[in-house]
């Protein structure tokens, strides 16, 4: 089966316009498809409007226990819903999903890490065990799409964890191309793709492999968030995903392509 595995970045989520856009794209993708999607910067702002102070560490959010049902109230709740409602009028048929249901996306709570010379501990957050490929492929057989937030699951604790959206699309991606099926990955955001100069949208990287990857990042072309995002896609990769995209949410089809040297 041919599978197409998108991820949307929380700032397109928020804009209603761009998710329409992004909604629109997504539902002209032939064959079976996955979509796993953010919010993170909803989550700060219903947080702050909570009382609950937003605490980062190099990008990563601190997941205190009173974050963590935030956390779960937007991702699972809120984007989510949003996004299967706007999915159902387009004639998708949809189903929000979260690490717990069905015990898709397991995962372990991260235990404290060496960070800038002191040790960080984040709390809530998952770093994922396993994905239940079948699980996806069931609903995907049936005619559904599964919508993912980035929440896993930890049985032993019982508890959601907060997860990396990029990271939960990379192993929902791979778990599907080790279970045999022809995946393709993409990650959608503002930008066209990955860019040589962040101030310049035409300056798009057609194409990068995990030895020029190396490259970017030792002279800063690529940097920041941009790192992390090409990691998950090069592991993606090594796990049998057929391609990757980096692309905008306005054409999922061009943008950056990540492959195999």
């Amino acid at each position: 089966m041919k599978v197409t595995v998108v991820k949307v970045g929380g700032a397109v989520v928020e804009d209603p316009l761009s998710l329409e856009e992004l909604l629109g794209g997504f539902c002209s993708i032939p064959g079976a498809k996955v979509l796993v999607h953010g919010g993170g910067r909803m989550a700060t702002k219903v947080a702050s409007s909570l009382g609950i102070e937003t605490e980062m560490v190099e990008g990563r959010r601190i997941t205190s226990a009173r974050m963590l049902e935030v956390v779960t109230m937007v991702y699972g709740g809120l984007v989510a819903k949003k996004i299967v409602s706007s999915l159902s009028v387009k004639g998708v048929k949809a189903i929000s999903l979260t690490g717990a249901d069905m015990c898709v996306v397991k995962a372990h709570r991260r235990p404290p890490v060496l960070m800038g010379g002191r040790m960080v501990d984040f709390g809530y957050v998952g770093d994922i065990d396993s994905v239940d490929a079948e699980a996806v492929a069931s609903l995907i057989s049936q005619g559904t799409v599964p919508v993912l937030a980035p929440l896993s699951f930890d049985p032993e604790a019982g508890t959601l964890l907060n997860t990396n959206a990029d990271t939960i699309a990379s192993c929902v991606a791979s778990s599907l191309a080790e279970a045999g099926h022809e995946v393709t990955l993409v990650y959608c955001f503002e930008k066209r793709g990955v860019l040589s100069d962040p101030e310049d949208e035409d300056s798009i990287i057609e194409r990068i492999t995990p030895s020029s990857f190396e490259t970017l990042k030792k002279d800063g072309t690529v940097s920041g968030g941009m790192v992390p995002k090409i990691q998950n896609a090069v592991s993606a990769l090594d796990s049998g995903v057929k391609k990757v995209l980096i692309t905008s949410h306005k054409d999922i089809d061009g943008g950056t392509v990540i492959e195999c040297d």
